[in-house]
């Protein structure tokens, strides 16, 4: 890893990407760098005009680009059903599938389909739309699901008795908890992709304390003017670059040699991104808890990956 950049990500010409939540932030500056490497990339966001928008930016950028828009509401499982169901009519391979989208610290919400809102939408609705394009990753020559966690998995352990965090709720308990969610399904994805046979690589990343608007959500939608502030500054003067917080995922998404189950974050020595790899806690390499909180999923979101054996 030492001294990887943009700059070195392999050719990409042939191979097709889907990025979630790719309007803004790391995911777009992911989509970018990929398109720019000749990918043909899927941007799949909630917002129409803001995912059109951020596909006209990228083409202004990267002038030979392919990149589309499609829409994909993770808090919504009829959405991510209807994107799976059309991606295999309109484009023939899947090399990469960034799972990146997310959202932290939100007030208690839930999804369309009664989820906590941090449940549904980084774990619950990753795991659906992963299961749900499973056969084409399968079906594509070195193949790649790369699912961006977060250092905040330290937060907490998944509760399997209580997966919507409700008693009580607590907004970073349960970002964490959705992003140890995360780690724990590439743990459990990769051993099970071994056990098929399957040279499809289940890896994670993460971006460190990258300027995106994440943090700033959650206090917007309440209304909290001064702590939005807060967190704008701390972005501006303390966080990594957007661009510096993709490398990591673009590492593991690109990069020759990486592992499954593999976690890569940028080293803390760098202002660059430098990717490096990455510490993770302890409980999201429990065999047993990543088994339970799969079985967990397949109830919950009805999606079963039928070709990987248990």
């Amino acid at each position: 890893m030492a001294g990887w950049n943009v700059r070195d990500i392999p050719d990409q010409r042939g191979r097709a990407a889907v990025v979630t939540g790719a309007n803004s932030g790391i995911g777009y500056v992911t989509a970018r760098e990929l398109a720019r490497r000749g990918a043909r990339v899927l941007l799949a966001c909630r917002s129409e005009e803001r995912g059109g928008a951020a596909v006209e930016r990228l083409a202004a950028e990267v002038p030979h680009a392919d990149a589309r828009f499609a829409p994909l509401d993770l808090a919504d499982l009829s959405s991510v059903r209807e994107f799976a169901a059309a991606y295999p009519r309109e484009h023939g391979r899947l090399d990469l599938l960034i799972d990146n989208a997310g959202v932290m610290a939100l007030p208690q919400g839930r999804t369309a389909d009664g989820f906590e809102t941090q449940f549904g939408v980084n774990h619950l609705g990753h795991f659906a739309l992963t299961g749900l394009l499973m056969p084409l990753l399968l079906a594509t020559p070195g193949a790649r699901v790369v699912s961006v966690s977060s250092v905040l998995h330290a937060l907490g352990t998944v509760d399997l008795h209580d997966l919507n965090t409700e008693r009580p709720y607590r907004r970073w308990i349960a970002y964490g908890r959705s992003k140890t969610a995360n780690l724990l399904f590439v743990h459990e994805l990769a051993r099970r992709l071994a056990a098929a046979g399957s040279d499809v690589v289940a890896a994670a990343a993460h971006p460190g304390y990258a300027a995106t608007d994440l943090m700033s959500a959650g206090p917007r939608m309440e209304g909290r003017r001064g702590t939005e502030l807060f967190m704008a500054v701390g972005s501006r003067f303390v966080a990594l670059s957007a661009q510096a917080g993709a490398v990591p995922t673009l590492y593991a998404a690109t990069a020759p040699g990486v592992r499954p189950d593999s976690f890569t974050g940028p080293s803390a020595l760098s202002r660059r991104g430098t990717p490096v790899r990455a510490a993770r806690a302890r409980w999201t390499l429990d065999d047993r808890a990543a088994r339970l909180l799969w079985e967990a999923s397949e109830r919950l979101t009805g999606v079963t990956y039928d070709a990987l054996p248990a």
